[in-house]
């Protein structure tokens, strides 16, 4: 399946305002993948995909990824789980096989240590994108613009604190993967 037929279908399966979250995504994925050396149709397709499987019941979520060796707080929290989910698939339905592109979708939501470029701007990308508008945003946006990895770490830290304010857990890889990009930017 092209990208074209990709785009196709994902407008008939998701909602209207996925659809048009999605699209901003891919715009901005690609104004940063242009802006911090990254391959452009690679950021386009993780963009398009990222949120492939948002929208679907937490049991379609859980049984795309019952071959995986996944922990209670993920399997339960589709707000966590649709990046694993989406990823698999963009294998199963859309025949994507780069696993540089798979990954992006897969860690777009919670990060990890050892975050690729391709990662960060997926990442980053659904935060900044235009169509988002949420206090603090300015604060990511702009941190973006300075590096990638100060816009990651502008976006972590955003999660991090929406998440204690609403007395919720926070998932440990986006800790581990915040901790990385602090390294990352302290140069060690």
């Amino acid at each position: 399946m092209d990208i074209r037929d990709i785009e196709i279908d994902l407008r008939r399966r998701l909602s209207k305002k996925r659809f048009e979250h999605t699209l901003g995504v891919v715009v901005t994925s690609v104004d940063l993948a242009r802006k911090y050396g990254e391959n452009l149709e690679y950021a386009r397709l993780a963009a398009l995909l990222h949120d492939s499987a948002k929208e679907l019941p937490l049991l379609d979520m859980q049984n795309l990824v019952k071959n995986f060796n996944l922990d209670d707080d993920m399997l339960r929290n589709g707000a966590l789980l649709h990046g694993v989910a989406g990823m698999e698939l963009a294998k199963e339905r859309y025949g994507v096989t780069n696993s540089y592109i798979l990954e992006a979708i897969r860690v777009h939501t919670t990060g990890k240590v050892n975050m690729s470029t391709l990662d960060k701007i997926i990442f980053l990308a659904d935060y900044i994108e235009p169509n988002r508008d949420f206090p603090g945003l300015d604060i990511i946006r702009l941190a973006a613009k300075e590096s990638l990895n100060k816009g990651v770490l502008a976006g972590y830290d955003m999660t991090i604190r929406h998440l204690l304010d609403q007395g919720l857990s926070i998932y440990p890889l986006t800790i581990l993967g915040r901790n990385d990009i602090i390294r990352s930017i302290k140069g060690g």
